[in-house]
């Protein structure tokens, strides 16, 4: 596993940088886990993007969303890896260089996210603390968490 990284703001990224990151988001939430939603939510165009490669593959992808967008911290969202890529250890490096790139770009400061519940286990290995009660989104259990710097 040698990863590259590649981290844009939504005006920077080229038209097929965006054709693969939304054909994977695609991939994995509207089909992979049959759960018809809009996607494209308008809040893409306010993050930054954090691009995971092997070589000429998009293997994972996170939305870095700024205060105020979708909570009132930092925020991670539309986490996703690549079913083909799965068991590789990528999910972890891809979070790891999130929380990195977070802090980078928008400063010091916690970072929510809205866990699915299943993955609730991984979320916690990355320092992440569950907030609130489990809610309905989209017909995903999901929960809050909290990570703090």
């Amino acid at each position: 596993m040698n990863p590259t990284f590649t981290v844009k703001s939504f005006s920077e990224l080229s038209n097929v940088e965006l054709y693969e990151l939304l054909r994977l988001r695609s991939e994995v939430f509207v089909v992979e886990q049959n759960c018809v939603f809009l996607d494209q939510d308008n809040k893409d165009q306010k993050c930054h993007h954090l691009m995971l490669w092997e070589g000429e593959e998009m293997v994972g992808y996170t939305r870095l969303v700024p205060t105020g967008l979708s909570y009132q911290e930092i925020a991670i969202g539309r986490v996703v890896t690549s079913p083909a890529a799965r068991g590789k250890g990528y999910g972890r490096v891809l979070m790891e260089k999130s929380i990195e790139q977070c802090q980078a770009i928008f400063g010091s400061g916690p970072i929510r996210i809205g866990a699915q519940t299943y993955a609730l286990g991984f979320y916690s290995s990355l320092g992440f603390v569950a907030e609130g009660d489990t809610y309905d989104e989209d017909g995903i259990e999901h929960i809050e968490m909290v990570w703090k710097p």
